[in-house]
């Protein structure tokens, strides 16, 4: 669907002749002066650039209504400047820190239409849509077109998220146990409330516990409950969380870190569906669904003898695996540009983006924090800014901002070695079983050893050497 597009000159003076060569170009022109009220009668739907004509001068009045005007995130701006005015403070102030473009006047008509061209380039990056939860989500503005899907409160246009939203439908519907495995920060627990939101128990409760954040002793009290007088200060029967959460969802978030005596009580509720409280001695059914996650590697839990199998097998029917940050591609760029727009007004100043800079750094760091560092860096950025649009230094991502860019042949020249190198590993540095493989003649293959500097008797071991 096309935006509607609406250009706005705010002028002190008459009308100029470039006013004129602009309408005579189609675009759609008003002229107004700038007032609070005007701010109001902008429609939040239509992206405005706002051409601000400094030459004829406003007063201080003019001024504020034009820096709230101007942070409106369906406004761009274009200032027009006489020479020398821009040793004006208040001039300097808007044009520099407001205008995505500045023009010395006299300009030309086509000086004019690339600029205005400009603005709106960098406000359909800006541009909103709500998600069926009517919650804010960024077009991004995101190079080939990439279209975003979002699951309630998550979004995301890479294919891993699309199989995860894809996932996450398929397994709402059944009350079988889900386990989410996933890095920490990559957003574990919203995906089980997703899930939890689009069952048949949405009206129910959803009940987080964090087996990991709860120490030994007093984590099967926090699970089951305890009755009056099991213990020293038990002056009331309290329910556990199991029990709280009874015809809705219990999440046991990192359940890899629950201490080993804890599970064979969580196995035995798995089993039977019923609860026994601390110090007590009646059993209660329970009806509720487990979603269970974590970022430990479960397997090697198992073979280490820090997590039972049995239990992860009762608590694995259904697996999802959370993608990591880096491995989601412009989505990195669609959550730094939401983040922005979620925590903008935490600053004083008007941050309307991300320098060039500051893109190729977010896609060139690895984020060992996942979003949740993503999220983090953002909201200091905003705070810590003194530019109208964040940098790589205020990410304090600068060392990744300068890192030297691959030539499609020099990643070529990788994976062909790559490839090769595992050929030749695999078939013990053999030059016909390699080439068999790799489906190339051996000569082509030694061909390419050769280029490569590599030799096929690397790959061998003593025993096979020939």
């Amino acid at each position: 669907m096309q935006t509607t597009r609406h250009t706005l000159v705010l002028t002190a003076g008459q009308p100029s002749g470039w006013v004129r060569d602009l309408e005579c170009q189609a675009w759609s022109i008003a002229t107004a002066l700038p007032t609070h009220e005007l701010r109001r009668t902008l429609d939040a739907n239509v992206l405005t650039c706002v051409v601000v004509d400094f030459t004829h001068g406003f007063d201080n009045d003019a001024h504020a209504a034009l820096e709230r005007l101007l942070a409106l995130p369906n406004v761009g701006a274009v200032g027009l400047v006489a020479p020398g005015q821009l040793e004006d403070p208040p001039v300097r102030h808007l044009a520099v820190d407001h205008c995505f473009d500045v023009l010395s006047m006299p300009a030309s008509p086509a000086q004019l239409t690339l600029s205005i061209a400009y603005a709106f380039d960098m406000l359909e990056s800006r541009m909103h849509e709500r998600d069926i939860d009517g919650n804010l989500l960024l077009r991004a503005g995101l190079k080939g077109g990439h279209q975003v899907h979002a699951e309630g409160s998550m979004i995301g246009s890479c294919e891993a998220m699309v199989a995860l939203f894809r996932s996450i439908r398929k397994v709402a519907r059944t009350d079988a146990p889900v386990f989410i495995s996933g890095e920490s920060g990559t957003g574990k627990e919203l995906t089980a409330r997703e899930i939890h939101e689009r069952s048949a128990r949405r009206n129910r409760p959803f009940v987080a516990i964090n087996c990991g954040a709860i120490p030994p002793h007093l984590l099967q009290s926090e699970l089951f409950g305890y009755e009056r007088g099991a213990f020293t200060g038990a002056n009331q029967r309290k329910i556990g969380r199991v029990e709280a959460a009874t015809g809705g969802t219990l999440f046991l978030d990192e359940i890899g870190d629950l201490p080993f005596e804890s599970q064979a009580s969580l196995l035995r509720f798995l089993q039977e569906k019923k609860l026994e409280r601390v110090g007590g001695n009646q059993l209660h059914d329970i009806d509720v669904r487990i979603i269970a996650a974590t970022h430990i590697d479960m397997p090697a839990a198992i073979e280490s003898g820090r997590f039972r199998a049995d239990l992860f097998h009762r608590l694995c029917v259904l697996r999802i695996d959370e993608p990591p940050l880096r491995a989601r591609g412009t989505d990195i760029e669609l959550l730094a540009r939401r983040m922005l727009d979620r925590y903008r007004s935490d600053s004083q100043r008007m941050v309307r983006g991300f320098a060039p800079d500051a893109i190729a750094a977010l896609y060139t760091y690895p984020w060992p924090g996942n979003v949740r560092e993503l999220i983090n860096r953002v909201r200091r950025a905003i705070v810590m800014s003194d530019r109208p649009f964040i940098t790589a230094d205020d990410l304090d991502l600068g060392d990744y901002a300068d890192r030297s860019t691959v030539s499609l042949a020099e990643a070529r020249e990788e994976a062909d070695r790559d490839v090769i190198q595992m050929a030749l590993l695999r078939n013990r540095g053999s030059l016909s079983k390699a080439a068999i493989d790799l489906r190339i003649s051996r000569v082509t293959l030694t061909r390419l050893l050769r280029a490569r500097g590599m030799s096929a008797a690397d790959f061998r071991s003593s025993r096979d050497a020939r």
